[in-house]
């Protein structure tokens, strides 16, 4: 019996286990590549957008900044 976590990529049974189908399996997978990110890669990608999240409420605020988006946000609201 094979229980399927993807349509391409069937996970064998532990009844599953002989050495033709451990071949096949593994000659499927490198077949169809890589289908999205590992583990380590959305680590990565986390820390990535930490970072830079961090480095966003930095800039915004700095003084400077705040001033200038009261002032775009003033402008756009005013009438006339």
């Amino acid at each position: 019996m094979t229980r399927t976590t993807h349509d391409t990529h069937p996970v064998q049974g532990p009844e599953d286990v002989s050495g033709e189908a451990t071949t096949s399996r593994w000659q499927q997978v490198r077949a169809t590549g890589d289908a999205g990110l590992a583990t380590a890669e959305y680590a990565v990608a986390t820390v990535a957008a930490v970072g830079f999240a961090g480095l966003l409420i930095a800039i915004l605020k700095s003084d400077e900044v705040r001033e200038l988006l009261l002032g775009i946000i003033r402008g756009a609201l005013s009438v006339g």
